[in-house]
């Protein structure tokens, strides 16, 4: 999941894959826009198939929540 996200991320964003880490944060970190992030989490759901919840995803701030999201949401 952590190796997917991290592929989908560069997708989004340019910085190095092998720098990115579960406490990587979106926006300060990894230089995500608010727009870049929600755009990503349309992604998330068709790649996962899961089905986000906006609210929730709004305090999602590293990426390692966002793996433990997703995750919790194909239990």
């Amino acid at each position: 999941m952590f190796n997917k996200l991290r592929d989908i991320i560069c997708e989004y964003v340019e910085v190095d894959k092998g720098s990115i880490t579960e406490d990587s944060r979106f926006v300060e970190d990894l230089g995500f826009t608010s727009y870049d992030f929600m755009s990503m989490v349309g992604e998330l759901e068709d790649t996962f198939d899961v089905e986000v919840e906006e609210r929730e995803v709004a305090d999602i701030v590293t990426v390692g929540e966002a793996v433990r999201y997703i995750e919790s949401l194909q239990d």
